[in-house]
């Protein structure tokens, strides 16, 4: 199913996003980019008056949300548009515009929380039951509890100056990734040439030609050992960036500080690690199928994402995915539906890669725009999947947005993959339903392991990696290239078993992960992906009993804490109890997905 990367440009209209909605042109842009130096000044101008009176910090918080939402525009906006193309220096200079203009609003703002919390106790408690500051409330109670990780006012003035350094481990990934490398041709079975980039890499991985699946995995990870060393050091100086915040901000590592702001405490991320580690011998034998039914001597990395099914080539247009999306989301009403309707009629969605454009696919916008989608659409069922994923998120934001004001209207990465991963598990038990034919429901329940294996088993696996560095960095172990390669080989071995056959190329793969620079993030696929498990199973089995709350979860926006949020939804995440269900699940699938396979190769 290949799909031909053109340039920009060569891309009909109605398959790119229309970000007027955002901002009518460049010059609009440039115009609420002026206006920000300006109302920094305003902001600075509260220093040493926000205790005056319970007024005087309602008026400052106002013009901060203000403001904030201005940022949260202009800054949107660059970043959308540097996705579209990386190599437009136009969009790179608006972006680091937008970024410098950010840090300067947030040294502007540093000195509102060592001011309000260098306040007495009691006159604290009294600004936070005053009326005029019952839309803050919240907020106010919430700053309350990170006192002791509040620093001096000329210490955050400091801190927001240097996150811009900070950042940049981040930035030159991005651009090392998406704009300055470059990859040899793959070659086909057929001694076909054919081009390897980020966003392509993936989809070639899916490819039934193994020949060219092996090339273009020597291909694309020759291009990461040769610039090893870089990705060694940038990597490491993110982590030491991690470590040298959490150490000034009085938190005992980098993952405590991480967590602090959701209030989830450690022991979720510790037990989804050992509860992961329970099932391990699940993904063994799942590795061990692949094996068998590609009929293989070895099986290798780049074999982990072929499809099972040789006679089935399953492909959609675009147009057909919207439909599929559409139907899998049925259960959530009509109001539901037809935003998900306007959201493909309005070009909320840029559909098909192009030269220089963003790997993956993510949901973006802001508070004062429609949810924007990006995506790399190839026709797989795979990129109808990641349609009906994003679309999740932008459904969560949007939602959100629509019901709570904007200091509460942007949920919690902890909850983030949720919405996105019901829709997901909506998708492929609509296909599974609908198609009773062994090789393409053999193909579909893949399609479901796979995404256990991607969302749980490998994010679970990324996190594992995460802790490991940044705990050897904080325990004064130097973090080299050589030993982030060590750490990430056994920990493939660990979770493949011993089906898989070890590439030596496998030990770069942590350098391609973009994620590790949102130090702990990605361990919340995980467990987002086991809530979203129960939700969905709820959801189908109960309807609107399930429907009903899960609806206003997605309406809570940061309006509760995240576990009280899955909480409202329907699922308690405070224990290992839903991953090991959802771990459960994954093994009844695999059940499933062994006995089709073997009826299937006995009519051979």
């Amino acid at each position: 199913m290949a799909v031909e990367v053109k340039e920009r440009k060569d891309i009909p209209e109605q398959y790119k996003w229309d970000l007027t909605t955002l901002f009518k042109d460049e010059e609009a842009w440039e115009t609420a980019l002026g206006t920000l130096p300006e109302a920094a000044e305003k902001l600075a101008a509260f220093e040493g008056r926000l205790t005056e009176s319970p007024e005087t910090l309602r008026a400052f918080y106002d013009l901060m949300t203000e403001t904030e939402r201005c940022i949260e525009n202009v800054f949107g906006y660059a970043s959308l548009k540097r996705s579209e193309d990386g190599r437009d220096e136009k969009a790179q200079a608006m972006f680091g515009r937008a970024f410098s203009t950010a840090v300067r609003a947030e040294e502007a703002l540093s000195f509102a929380e060592p001011e309000i919390l260098a306040m007495e106790e009691e006159k604290l408690k009294a600004f936070t039951e005053a009326e005029v500051l019952a839309p803050y409330r919240k907020m106010l109670v919430r700053l309350m509890e990170r006192k002791a990780h509040t620093l001096s006012s000329k210490e955050e003035k400091l801190l927001a100056g240097i996150s811009e350094i900070l950042g940049a481990p981040g930035e030159i990934d991005d651009m090392l990734q998406d704009v300055d490398m470059r990859f040899e041709d793959a070659v086909d079975a057929d001694g076909k040439k054919v081009p390897v980039t980020g966003a392509a890499f993936i989809r070639l991985q899916e490819e039934k030609d193994r020949v060219l699946r092996e090339s273009a995995f020597r291909s694309y990870y020759k291009g990461f050992r040769e610039h090893i060393n870089t990705f060694g050091a940038n990597y490491a100086a993110s982590v030491k960036g991690d470590i040298f915040t959490a150490r000034t901000r009085n938190y005992g590592s980098a993952r405590e500080m991480a967590a602090s702001n959701e209030r989830v405490p450690g022991s979720v991320y510790d037990g989804l690690i050992e509860a992961v580690h329970q099932y391990l011998p699940l993904m063994h034998r799942y590795a061990a199928l692949r094996k068998k039914l590609l009929k293989l001597d070895e099986l290798h990395y780049y074999d982990l994402y072929a499809p099972l099914v040789a006679d089935v080539d399953v492909s959609y247009s675009y147009e057909e995915a919207q439909e599929m999306v559409l139907k899998a989301v049925a259960p959530f009403g009509q109001d539901y539906g037809d935003t998900v309707r306007r959201a493909f009629r309005e070009r909320w969605v840029d559909v098909y890669p192009n030269v220089g454009k963003a790997g993956g696919a993510y949901s973006g916008g802001t508070y004062d725009s429609n949810p924007f989608i990006m995506m790399n659409f190839t026709g797989s069922v795979d990129s109808v999947s990641t349609l009906a994923h994003e679309m999740g998120h932008s459904m969560h934001s949007y939602y959100s947005h629509k019901n709570q004001p904007p200091q509460y209207a942007y949920y919690k990465i902890f909850v983030a993959e949720v919405a996105s991963t019901v829709n997901e598990n909506l998708m492929i038990e609509q296909l599974l339903k609908e198609n009773e034919d062994p090789a393409l429901k053999l193909y579909l329940l893949n399609q479901y392991l796979e995404n256990f294996k991607g969302t749980v088993y490998r994010q679970t696996m990324f996190a594992e990696f995460e802790k490991i560095a940044h705990e050897k960095q904080e325990q004064g172990e130097a973090l080299t290239a050589e030993s982030l390669c060590r750490i990430y080989e056994q920990l493939v071995k660990d979770y493949f078993g011993e089906a898989l056959t070890f590439d030596e190329e496998v030990r770069y793969e942590w350098a391609r992960i973009p994620h590790f620079y949102r130090a702990f993030y990605v361990y919340k696929y995980a467990t987002s992906y086991c809530a979203a498990v129960a939700l969905s199973d709820a959801i189908l089995k109960e309807g609107e009993k399930a429907v009903k709350p899960y609806l206003q979860f997605l309406t809570l926006g940061d309006s509760e804490d995240p576990l009280e949020s899955l909480k409202i939804a329907g699922v308690d995440m405070g224990g290992t109890a839903p991953i090991c269900r959802a771990l459960e699940k994954f093994g009844r699938i695999l059940d499933e997905t062994e006995a089709l396979a073997d009826s299937i190769m006995k009519n051979q």
